[in-house]
Formats: C-alpha cells, structure tokens, sequence
C-alpha cells in the first residue's frame, strides 16, 4: 500500500509506522521531522505543519494514496482542511477519534461502537464527536471513504499508564513509589479500566487499512483484558521492587482541588467502569487478538523509562500538588475525630 500518515511518530501512530514499513509498504510521513529517526524502509518525508495548508497542497500535487490516516486532528475545522487537501488523492481516510467519547456516564459498562456518544464533561471528546459527524456526513452525502477508529487508553514503552499524573508524565509517580511515599488513585481504584499496547493497536490498525469492510464504519481498538486500577497501580509497584502507598481520593474531589483539570479526563473518562466489545473489530479483522497483557507490557515500560534518562522527566509541581491533597485529606480526618471527641 501506499500510504500517508499525519503525524505518524506518536505514541499511537509509531508502532503503526514501523510496522507498515516492516511489511514493506510505502509509507510518506507529514510532520515536522522531528522525531522521525529510528523509521526505515521505503519511507519518504513531507517535511512541513499540516496547518500551512498550501505548502502541503504544493507537497502533494502529485501524488494520490491508498491510505491517509490523520492522528492529529482534534477540532472540525482540521478535518474540513483535510477534506480539502487530500478529497479525490484516497482510497481511504482515516480519523482518530476517542473512546473517550462513549455516552458519561454510561447507561451500560459494556462498551461497543453502538454506545451513544455523548460526553458533557470534556471538550476534548466533544470536539471528536462533532469530527465523527462531519466525516460521517461526507461518507453519506459525497461518498467519501472514510474509517473511524476509537482507540481508548494506549500506552508505549516511554510513558507508563496512570490515572493521575501532572504534566510531565508519569514519572514523578514511579518517583514516589520508589521513595515509599503515598501515591493518589482515583476513586476506590475498584473501577474496571483497559490498557492496550501500542504493538497490539498497530496490527489491528494495518488489519483496517485497505479494507473495503472498514469503509464508511467506526471501529474501537483495544484490548480485551479489564483491570482496576488498584491492579494498575499494584502492577507498576510489583514491577519497581516496591509495596505500593496507595491514598484513594475521589475524582470528584481531585477535580475540585483546582490545579489541575480532571473533569474531562477522570470524570469524563478514567473514573468510568469500561469494558469493551471489540467483535466488531475481529469481524473485521479476521484472527486478530491483543496479545500484550498488562503486567507484561508495564514492566517492559519501567524497564524503558528507568533506563533512558529523557523518559525521567521531573514534576515538583505535581509532586507538591499531591502532598498537598493528601496533607488536606488527613487533617480533614483529623479534624472531624477531634468533633466527636
């Protein structure tokens, strides 16, 4: 195949990557050339932003494509230039959009794509809705051969998988967890959450691409294995060496602590009990399982992060936010003892 990636180097899209070009494909990369070092094969670069929108219609004047895939569109209107730039050059478009965008709350934990989309808590899978919608309508009305993917929480080797983190990632956390210091979990930790890595995606991803049956459909992309997130975190911990200092705090109370915005991504998304259907998927893609379990894929990410210093990013921001939280729970503890005393 002969296919365009926008993007194409993120934690999601760089296993699809170097998967394609393993199998042989031709595959062109539209990005800034940042970090597309470590790619090879038959790979051609379009070095340019996607949002200068006439230097890539000069880029691609020439050339159509069997396969375009947009892993960075989040708004509309991003969609609306793709329409305009690659109309007519593909056989297939595909756009990422968001588990995240189920129906909050759920009406049913089991998630399939029939699931309503509907979520009042996060702009971010709003604006991923009202992309479906666009590209749905261009399929319906123009016969644009559009596939919708719904990855939900995929993780790589640079970054472990957490509920809550700060802005830097996931490091400040394991940090803590070495030091013996409590670490926040959402919740109880008792709501059922999937992990899928990104080796997993990309072979159910490819397994999409150039298929007829995939046209004109939305399609999630998962694993099938459910934990909760006290599993989660008892994993990263296992992985460490260490026992794990949990302090459960609800989301709700996260969000309220106001540094942070945690209504989109734990109330609109973490804190839901989620356990997905994907026989649409293996439908689609004849044989297809994930095959990377949890347990096995985080302990190859600690073992990546704490080898690669560029993966050990600091966060004392976060780390005083949440010894501020934790402090502020135990006098509160405190406090309504010392009442009934």
């Amino acid at each position: 195949m002969k296919v365009l990636f926008i993007g194409g180097t993120g934690t999601i899209s760089m296993a699809i990557s170097r998967l394609l070009l393993s199998q042989g494909h031709t595959l062109y990369l539209l990005n800034r050339g940042n970090r597309n070092t470590g790619l090879s094969g038959n790979l051609s670069e379009l070095k340019a932003d996607i949002n200068d929108e006439a230097a890539v219609s000069d880029l691609i004047r020439d050339l159509d494509f069997d396969v375009v895939a947009d892993f960075i569109a989040f708004v509309p209107e991003q969609l609306k230039r793709d329409y305009r730039l690659f109309g007519g050059k593909t056989r297939q478009f595909i756009y990422i959009s968001s588990a995240s965008a189920y129906q909050k709350p759920l009406s049913d934990y089991r998630v399939s794509e029939g699931t309503p989309l509907a979520n009042p808590y996060w702009e971010y899978s709003r604006n991923k809705i009202a992309g479906e919608d666009y590209l749905m309508r261009l399929y319906r009305e123009e016969g644009f051969p559009v596939t919708i993917i719904r990855p939900s929480h995929t993780y790589d080797e640079r970054s472990v998988p957490l509920g809550v983190h700060g802005k830097n990632g996931s490091y400040s956390v394991i940090q803590r967890m070495q030091e013996g210091r409590p670490v926040i979990i959402h919740g109880d930790g008792t709501s059922l959450w999937t992990l899928t890595h990104n080796s997993d995606f990309a072979r159910a991803f490819v397994g999409l691409m150039g298929n007829v049956h995939a046209i004109g459909e939305a399609v999630q992309i998962t694993s099938d294995e459910s934990l909760t997130w006290n599993q989660i975190y008892g994993i990263i911990a296992d992985s460490l060496g260490v026992k794990l200092n949990a302090v459960h705090v609800s989301s709700e109370f996260l969000d309220a602590c106001g540094d942070y915005d945690f209504a989109g991504s734990l109330l609109g998304d973490k804190a839901n009990t989620v356990v997905f259907d994907n026989g649409k998927l293996k439908r689609l893609v004849p044989g297809f399982t994930a095959t990377v379990r949890a347990d096995q894929g985080i302990r190859d990410t600690i073992a990546y992060v704490l080898s690669h210093p560029e993966c050990q990013r600091q966060d004392p921001e976060f780390d005083s936010w949440c010894d501020r939280v934790i402090n502020a729970l135990d006098a509160a503890k405190r406090a309504v003892r010392q009442e009934h005393a």
